[in-house]
């Protein structure tokens, strides 16, 4: 997997299978209707790669991939709907 940045509107999220704090924040995407695709870090050693950078080192999920190519850690549903209006 080559990471870039999704499409305008849209988000990407890195995760594990059993990070709750993934599975919380899916679950308000899916009912805020929020478009995103989901990269299990665990599979793609290219993804890990990519969230450590973005948090000093750290395997730190849930790590949103922004369209600007931004990133943020463990967001609330609220600063993620903030952040795409």
């Amino acid at each position: 997997m080559s990471v870039a940045a999704p499409a305008p509107g849209t988000i990407t999220m890195f995760s594990t299978t059993w990070c709750g704090y993934c599975k919380r924040l899916k679950h308000q995407l899916d009912r805020a209707g929020i478009a995103y695709s989901e990269v299990n870090i665990e599979q793609d050693p290219e993804a890990l790669a990519f969230v450590m950078a973005a948090n000093g080192g750290n395997q730190t999920v849930p790590t949103l991939l922004y369209s600007d190519g931004s990133t943020q850690t463990n967001p609330s549903i609220a600063e993620v709907t903030k952040r795409l209006a």
